[in-house]
């Protein structure tokens, strides 16, 4: 039993050292080794690295890099819980620092990767059919940034994305719209045809969602309002695709976005 003791204590003992010798690793070796994996695309070292980084130095410069570094590491690894927590807790510990309206938009572009996809028109399923709950949480992240911090520069690349946000909220209500119609739920798809119209109304989807308004309108036999629906569309979409069915053809308005805006990653605030 002794021995078993001792044998216990003695690996105790050159734990320990370990440990002593990596707190003798500088915080800048250890920042400029982090961000070799980061470029190599280890996010897993680099988060370890990092995290290392911030356990020796606590305090200073480099541990609040560290801190958004880890943040976008977890981006890049499509780690969006762990990435969100990250951009969480640096907001909550440091709400003043120079740099914290970058982790306000990476937490936007969280939300917008995470479900509806930066790159969702490189697929064939619209992004309006799931679940519309990112796109909320993206909106409102966006939309705190630029509220904090107009002059950021990552507020016009989040106006941009807002836009998109716009638009992917009122195609979701077109979309269920569409669903009741289809299923004779006139009345329902009329409801929900008529929120993308008044809370959206500068959306690329209103033109459908009145489209939509007068068609249930018709199946519900309201025909006065059927009517002023249809003059209200025909003044505002004259050349209306859905006036011809044989023009619908176009491009899915969600394939549009193609620009990246500003890289997003962390900027360097180290020496």
């Amino acid at each position: 039993m002794t021995c078993a003791l001792l044998s216990l204590s003695g690996c105790g003992l050159f734990k320990d050292r370990g440990n002593d010798e990596s707190k003798n690793v500088s915080a800048s070796k250890l920042y400029a080794d982090a961000k070799d994996e980061m470029a190599g695309g280890h996010y897993e070292s680099a988060i370890k690295l990092y995290q290392r980084l911030e356990s020796n130095y606590p305090f200073g410069t480099y541990a609040a890099q560290a801190q958004m570094e880890i943040a976008y590491a977890h981006y890049k690894a499509q780690d969006a819980a762990e990435a969100m927590a990250a951009v969480e807790r640096f907001i909550k510990l440091h709400p003043n620092h120079p740099n914290v309206d970058y982790m306000y938009y990476l937490r936007g572009l969280i939300n917008f990767n995470d479900q509806i996809g930066f790159l969702s028109f490189v697929y064939s399923q619209d992004p309006t059919e799931r679940d519309p709950k990112a796109t909320r949480e993206a909106f409102a992240a966006f939309k705190e940034l630029v509220d904090k911090f107009p002059n950021s520069k990552y507020a016009a690349d989040s106006i941009a994305r807002l836009n998109y946000l716009i638009n992917a909220m009122a195609a979701y209500e077109v979309h269920v719209a569409n669903y009741y119609y289809r299923r004779g739920a006139y009345l329902a798809a009329l409801n929900r045809a008529q929120t993308a119209v008044t809370q959206f109304s500068e959306a690329t989807a209103r033109e459908e969602a009145l489209f939509i308004m007068i068609r249930s309108y018709d199946k519900l036999g309201m025909f006065d309002l059927r009517d002023d629906t249809q003059r209200i569309f025909q003044k505002n979409y004259p050349d209306s695709r859905f006036l011809n069915p044989n023009a619908r053809g176009d491009a899915a308005w969600w394939k549009f976005w193609a620009k990246s805006g500003p890289k997003p990653s962390p900027k360097d605030v180290v020496q």
